[in-house]
């Protein structure tokens, strides 16, 4: 067992954990990064499958998304657009399959007017809403105990326009059936990304690639890093002094205190820790540091045995979390075959087992290259099936939207997070119905020596990349403020 003395230890070595070591260590103090997984990256997986490139996790970067797209310039990473050129598909409620170009879906004009009406609703909440505290909108409980299913339809009569607007939010970025969560966690959702507008334009969230793969950024935040990541090591024990106070948030003996103004909410910082406040235990390395750094999803914080307990605050407010379940689908075919029929690869369909697909081609590959999402409870009946039945259902329903050739792919892979040990679940955690505005506002509020970051807990860019740089840097800065160097 190797034991080590750093000023931080940071539990995860993902996208959040490799920002917030990078940013701590430029500002002087020292680090160890604990990883579970025998690689980097976390939640972003860049891997060659049957000689095929494939990003098995997170690969998106949109316009607003400023933190990522400054960190892959800084790193010295290339970027591509997503091809979008051709006609888009979508198959109806009615099993009508039609082709389009713009932003609307094809669908009957009652339908359009409720869902433009539906997203101008959405787009106002968004703007009323505070991305960093969605749980101070003047609606907020009204809005987090009502399920964004049951939301829509008091909105309105129009099925297909209230699954179509759901589809964005459930099976496209929660992947959570829309009655498992809160209409304010869907607003969260759009006040996150700028607007409901923007989760809707797919040519906005889903616009650039990196070359080469997005597990490649926190590969070479992990070189910057030099010898202070340390891989196959899972945390196995966190000790820290306890608190005095009961509080999430309540001061440690020898430690920094923390306070909540009533007013502002904002967190009053009391004498800096100056000597060891946390132990990190690990399969081969033993940490002593002066703060710690949670950098996983919530629903992973009890994989960590906690000595002494968490407060009672906290063990309540992870059972409120938890992650979705989706079956990210890889089809690799000769060539892109959609794109000879004018099509651009980009096809929606609620009520379909594949509810969207995507031009998926890596950069400067002759090959084409698609990939689908089958969500929530889709996905449930998925694995029901066997692996070569399941195969066969996806690609039909891929088939239907582009064509027969897609029932015969070079490369086939499904990306399953949900089995994964170390992330059991995607994209990202969100709360359960009155979850978030019952306790979101202490998510962020560090523990004694202990402090929280992940995209899971992000305001900007909440459940992408972006957000998770966005913790990791921001996580970082309170640290260096609390010690004095910031």
């Amino acid at each position: 067992m190797q034991t080590l003395e750093r000023d931080v230890v940071i539990i995860g070595a993902g996208p959040s954990g490799l920002s917030a070591a990078r940013a701590l260590k430029a500002g002087g103090l020292s680090v160890a990064v604990l990883e579970a997984r025998d690689r980097v990256g976390g939640r972003t997986w860049t891997d060659t499958i049957d000689g095929a490139m494939l990003e098995i996790g997170g690969q998106w970067i949109s316009p607003d998304q400023t933190a990522l797209s400054a960190l892959v310039e800084e790193l010295g990473l290339e970027t591509f657009e997503r091809y979008r050129e051709g006609e888009s598909v979508y198959i109806s409620a009615d099993g009508t399959r039609r082709t389009y170009t713009g932003d609307m879906f094809p669908v009957g004009e009652q339908t359009e007017k409720e869902m433009l009406r539906l997203i101008e609703i959405l787009d106002a909440l968004a703007a009323e809403t505070d991305p960093a505290a969605p749980w101070n909108h003047p609606r907020a409980r009204e809005l987090d105990t009502v399920s964004f299913h049951h939301w829509l339809r008091a909105q309105s009569a129009d099925e297909e326009a209230c699954n179509n607007i759901g589809l964005f939010v459930a099976g496209g970025m929660l992947t959570k059936p829309a009655h498992a969560f809160s209409a304010l966690q869907a607003v969260l959702m759009a006040a996150s990304a700028g607007s409901f507008s923007n989760l809707v334009d797919e040519d906005f969230i889903l616009d650039r690639r990196v070359a080469g793969g997005m597990q490649q950024v926190s590969e070479r935040m992990a070189e910057d890093l030099a010898g202070d990541v340390f891989l196959s090591n899972p945390v196995r024990f966190l000790r820290w002094p306890g608190e005095s106070s009961g509080t999430a948030g309540g001061a440690h003996e020898g430690g920094t205190g923390t306070m909540q103004d009533g007013e502002t909410g904002t967190t009053a910082i009391t004498d800096p820790i100056r000597t060891t406040a946390v132990t990190a235990v690990a399969e081969s390395v033993t940490v002593h540091a002066r703060y710690a750094v949670m950098a996983v999803p919530p629903n992973l914080y009890s994989r960590v045995s906690f000595e002494p307990p968490l407060p009672r605050r906290q063990h309540q407010m992870h059972q409120h979390q938890s992650l979705g379940l989706v079956i990210k689908v890889h089809a690799v075919y000769r060539t892109p075959f959609w794109r000879d029929k004018g099509l651009s690869g980009t096809c929606f369909g609620a009520g379909e087992l594949v509810q969207e697909i995507y031009d998926n081609t890596n950069h400067q590959d002759p090959r084409g290259t698609l990939v689908g999402f089958v969500s929530d409870e889709k996905a449930d009946r998925m694995f029901e099936l066997s692996a070569q039945d399941r195969r066969r259902a996806i690609l039909s329903s891929i088939a239907a939207f582009l064509g027969e050739e897609a029932l015969e792919p070079e490369v086939y892979y499904e990306s399953d997070w949900g089995s994964e040990e170390w992330t059991r679940g995607a994209y990202a955690a969100s709360y359960d119905l009155g979850g978030l505005h019952r306790y979101g506002k202490d998510q962020l509020t560090p523990v004694g020596p202990i402090y929280w970051s992940c995209s899971d807990l992000a305001a900007e860019g909440y459940q992408h990349v972006d957000g998770a740089v966005r913790m990791g840097q921001g996580t970082a800065h309170k640290i260096l403020a609390v010690d004095g160097q910031g």
